[in-house]
């Protein structure tokens, strides 16, 4: 009861907050709208009104589908290239030494720094947005699997060579198992950092997508469509991060045990 009863407290604690902060006055319901005008904003952009669907004839739920498509396919391929390089710079030293400076250059990187250079060479359809979430996704995933790697015993290695193992079978049947669970964690890391960049990615010829969304409804001044939007985007979040914690353990369920 306990695990229910905390979140769900929280959560009416912070609408009963957030309904006192909107009803003082202090600021005007342009900066800060009253829970009602979100719900009413929620309803409107998932719904046919007034002859108008949803926000830009498009419904929340369809451009929430439309940013997951494009998050799905731009980390995917991060979280792939990302596990391919950690394994490479894990297991080969000089692979290591060519690539780590490059990879940590890129990670420090803010992903609108060299966004409007994926627009000038790729132009303002798709290919920026998910070039910019799968170079958002590489790093995380690429530093937690070299580090995992690195750190497998090297006595579980020796004794699977003594066994007559081929430096293919160590990788397969030793390697990737004891990297595993790091991987896993740098996974979550990669997808959480591709959610952040999604508004990011949906600055330019975003809509319809919810971060094209709510870029498009703050230039109007319209705070409760940018309010669901932020909310759809974090319940979403989320929930994709709970899924991939449930794959974690299904996947390593000897993780955390002794």
């Amino acid at each position: 009861m306990r695990h229910i009863a905390l979140p769900v407290g929280s959560l009416l604690l912070f609408l009963v907050l957030w309904q006192l902060l909107a009803a003082s006055g202090t600021w005007s319901e342009t900066l800060v709208p009253s829970p009602a005008k979100v719900w009413d904003a929620f309803v409107d952009v998932s719904t046919t009104h007034d002859g108008v669907r949803g926000y830009n004839g498009t419904t929340l739920v369809e451009h929430l589908g439309i940013s997951l498509r494009r998050i799905a396919l731009g980390a995917g391929i991060g979280i792939a290239a990302g596990v391919v390089f950690g394994l490479l710079m894990g297991t080969v030293g000089w692979v290591r030494s060519l690539f780590e400076p490059w990879i940590t250059f890129l990670r420090t990187l803010p992903p609108l720094a060299y966004f409007s250079l994926l627009i000038i060479w790729l132009g303002i359809n798709e290919e920026p947005k998910v070039t910019l979430l799968a170079v958002a996704a590489f790093p995380p995933v690429a530093v937690s699997t070299t580090a995992a790697v690195a750190a497998v015993p090297k006595s579980l290695i020796e004794a699977a060579r003594a066994l007559g193992a081929s430096r293919w079978d160590v990788v397969r049947d030793v390697v990737v198992p004891s990297a595993l669970p790091e991987t896993l964690t740098g996974v979550r890391l990669a997808v959480g950092v591709a959610y952040s960049s999604l508004v990011a990615a949906e600055l330019v010829n975003g809509l319809p997508g919810i971060g094209g969304m709510v870029k498009d409804a703050a230039n109007y001044n319209n705070t409760p469509v940018v309010v669901v939007g932020i909310i759809a985007i974090g319940v979403s979040g989320l929930i994709i991060d709970g899924l991939l914690l449930r794959l974690e353990r299904t996947v390593v369920p000897w993780r955390g045990r002794t």
